[in-house]
């Protein structure tokens, strides 16, 4: 198992310019830029409720609107993980957990399956918090779990506060994720019957055996 987890991603479009620093094994304070101020604050909570480091860097078309860029920063959130976590993914691979924030409740269940999926249950009670638009929270999942290949559900058990209902569900997913990429010394080889991680790999050695 590799004893450096970490990744560095850029990204630049026309409508975006993005770079991207991730650690999943040393924790630091996060430094964190995209213009939007709520957004970062959820950023911030990922990253320090999953104890990684995160130094993040990211322009976009905000006249026009937050659409672009939240998007964009999830693919390449998404592409860092993947990349972070490399090829050796004897990892616990599965976790769940709870995040409370005074009324509002969340649940994360994460499987780095090498799989792309997204459940997202979480009805925010307003369509905005200060200048953030609550729909974008889903653009973000989406671009994360496609781009990191991984399963997510995350739900929104109760609450009626949005800034409360997404900050929890924010911490929810960190926790889950914390819990599923910490290397597991136990293991002998990667936690799946395919024997692989990786969507490619794994529909490789079906073709494979077939053949």
């Amino acid at each position: 198992m590799s004893s450096t987890r970490q990744a560095e991603v850029r990204r630049e479009t026309k409508e975006t310019k993005i770079f991207l620093r991730l650690d999943l094994d040393q924790a630091g304070e996060p430094k964190i830029s995209t213009g939007v101020g709520f957004f970062d604050h959820m950023l911030e909570a990922l990253a320090v409720h999953g104890r990684f480091g995160v130094e993040l860097e990211a322009e976009g078309d905000l006249h026009i609107d937050q659409h672009h860029l939240v998007e964009d920063v999830g693919i390449v959130f998404g592409q860092a993980l993947r990349e972070a976590l490399g090829e050796d993914l004897r990892i616990q691979r599965f976790a769940a957990a709870y995040a409370p924030l005074d009324d509002a409740l969340a649940r994360a269940v994460v499987d780095i399956s090498g799989r792309a999926y997204l459940y997202y249950g979480v009805e925010v009670s307003r369509p905005m918090v200060g200048d953030f638009d609550t729909d974008l929270v889903l653009e973000f999942f989406q671009a994360l779990t496609a781009n990191a290949r991984l399963n997510l559900h995350l739900d929104l058990i109760r609450g009626h506060n949005a800034h409360h209902q997404l900050e929890a569900s924010f911490k929810a997913f960190a926790l889950a994720l914390r819990s599923a990429v910490k290397v597991d010394g136990s293991l002998a080889e990667v936690p799946s019957t395919k024997g692989s991680l990786s969507e490619d790999e794994a529909r490789k050695a079906s073709e494979d055996a077939a053949g």
